[in-house]
């Protein structure tokens, strides 16, 4: 089987790439603007903003995983996604598997989830086989965040909330299964952690695990907003970390699902087990 990953040259497409190679027996093919060349596997240019370059890199292929782009500009990722599906479905392509988002809903941009929200709708209506691979928040990116926050002393939210942090490695480990395995079409599945965690319970973790003192604060979404636009972060950073702080506070990633024990064949990693290697590591380089 010839399995194609789409989007292979980020942190999580690499990952795919490495656990289908580890599993063996299907021929793998790396796509992305920049392809790479590694052992065993073929690398091919494909570029969402040119769609023109993805009939030939979908070509011949039996599974495909989208991965969306990081482009945080309103409407390009969702058009960017559209044109991806509608090559692949052109291209022959029997089944489809959508990387999303956790608590993907109608939202109107520039909301995060527009864009997860018309991929989908567009892969259920035009895919002959599709999967849906609803992700939770990046363990890793809370590490970032407790990071920039180490100064402050404390992490932000617009209110309480529960998340429930997963790691790439756990995400890329459950999409392989999808692709490798059998019995997926037509399923939506959601990539947790072990736990949906409140902001005190993940400060105190990390306070503990990191070795410095650090707290959890709620905020109003304009002070938010202010705040970052004064660090000099870009618009659209703004409003992604507005509408990611949103999705939190709604609830959309309060969910735990045994879907990654499920697909990958072993349960996911806790909370503290991502955390400790990484912030220990990033005290170490302080040291």
């Amino acid at each position: 089987m010839k399995i194609g990953v789409s989007g292979a040259s980020g942190q999580l497409g690499q990952a795919v790439v490495n656990e289908i190679v580890a599993r063996g027996g299907n021929e793998v093919v790396a796509i992305s603007r920049t392809p790479k060349a590694a052992a065993g596997v073929e690398a091919r240019q494909g570029d969402y903003d040119q769609p023109a370059t993805l009939a030939s890199a979908y070509a011949g292929l039996d599974r495909l995983l989208l991965i969306p782009s990081a482009d945080l500009a309103p409407g390009v990722r969702g058009t960017q996604l559209v044109a991806a599906i509608k090559a692949a479905v052109a291209a022959g392509v029997g089944h489809i598997v959508l990387m999303s988002a956790a608590g993907t809903r109608a939202q109107e941009e520039p909301a995060i989830g527009a864009p997860y929200w018309t991929a989908e709708q567009t892969l259920i209506k035009a895919a002959p086989a599709w999967t849906i691979l609803r992700m939770n928040y990046y363990a890793e990116s809370l590490v970032q965040e407790a990071q920039m926050s180490a100064q402050s002393g404390a992490l932000t939210g617009l209110t309480e909330n529960r998340v429930a942090f997963v790691s790439r490695a756990d995400i890329a480990a459950a999409a392989a299964g999808i692709l490798t395995g059998e019995g997926h079409a037509g399923a939506i599945y959601n990539a947790t952690g072990t736990a949906a965690v409140s902001g005190a319970e993940r400060a105190a973790l990390i306070a503990e695990v990191g070795g410095f003192p650090l707290g959890f604060v709620t905020v109003p979404e304009a002070a938010l907003a202010s705040g970052m636009t004064q660090m000099g972060l870009p618009k659209d950073v703004v409003n992604t970390v507005i509408s990611i702080q949103r999705d939190f506070s709604n609830g959309a990633f309060d969910i735990v699902t045994g879907d990654i024990e499920k697909l990958a064949g072993r349960p996911p990693k806790a909370l503290r087990e991502v955390l400790i290697p990484l912030l220990q590591a990033d005290a170490a380089g302080k040291s």
